[in-house]
Parts: C-alpha cells; sequence; structure tokens
C-alpha cells in the first residue's frame, strides 16, 4: 500500500488528474452508448412505422371488401328466404326478419363464448396472495399494536 502521508506532490497531481481524465473518458463512453441505443431505437420505429402504415392501409381494404361482401351475401341469404314466401307481399320483410335473428342468436352465442373465454384473464392467483398478504400484514399490525 503505498505510503499517502510521504507522497510527492506531482504524483499526486498526476493521480487526481489521471482519475479525472478517466472519469472524462467513461462519462464520454456512456454517453456515446445511450446516444447508441437511442439511435438504434428510433430506426426501427421509424422502420416499423412505415411497415404498420402498408399493414394500416391493407387492413382498411380488406375491411372494406369484406364489409360489402358480408353485405352481398346477406342480401344473397334474404333473397333466398323471400323466395320461400314469395306469394306474400311481405317476402323480403320475412326473409330480413329470419336472417336478422340468425345473426342476433351467431352474436349472443359468440358474446357467451367470449364471456366464457375473458373471464379468467383476472390474475386470480395474484389477487389471492396480495389478499393473504394482506390479511398477513393486518394481523401482525395488531399482534405488535398497544395492548
Amino acid at each position: 500500500m503505498p505510503d499517502v502521508h510521504h507522497a510527492k506532490p506531482g504524483r499526486v497531481e498526476d493521480e487526481k488528474q489521471s482519475l479525472a481524465s478517466l472519469l472524462a473518458e467513461i462519462k464520454t463512453e456512456v454517453a456515446e452508448f445511450i446516444q447508441t441505443r437511442i439511435q438504434l431505437l428510433i430506426s426501427e420505429l421509424r422502420e416499423k412505422l412505415g411497415n404498420s402504415k402498408k399493414g394500416a392501409v391493407l387492413g382498411v381494404f380488406a375491411l372494406i371488401f369484406g364489409s360489402v361482401s358480408f353485405l352481398l351475401l346477406t342480401l344473397a341469404a334474404v333473397g333466398l328466404v323471400a323466395v320461400a314466401f314469395w306469394g306474400s307481399p311481405f317476402a323480403f320483410f320475412w326473409g330480413f326478419l329470419i336472417i336478422g335473428i340468425f345473426y342476433i342468436l351467431l352474436a349472443g352465442i359468440a358474446g357467451i363464448a367470449a364471456y366464457y373465454m375473458l373471464r379468467d384473464l383476472l390474475p386470480n392467483k395474484t389477487i389471492k396472495v396480495l389478499h393473504d398478504d394482506k390479511v398477513w400484514l393486518q394481523s401482525e399490525l395488531s399482534k405488535s399494536g398497544p395492548s
């Protein structure tokens, strides 16, 4: 271990200077490291944003044509059902009503299925552990409280 009390004044200054230059170099390296990571993040986000714009345009395109085709298929189904009531002046009324009821039933079944699939998304185990921790903490506080 060097004797600090008998060190030469020039040597202490050199050590202080080298420590200061070492800290400055570390600071520069850390700043460059952070700047590089930020540039990488920005570059990646720009690339993904460009791809997501293309995907959004294609998604809108698919949504429009899918909706139009759904409406056309619905009209075709209504027409088929209306043929069964062809002599009646209410043939298309019955066709729209029957297809509408069919869609409501499909929506109800899908909604119930979605409810049962999504109801278990709550982190029940974590909630139970937190509840148990709360009970334990309350019991510990009541034990250590004033008697």
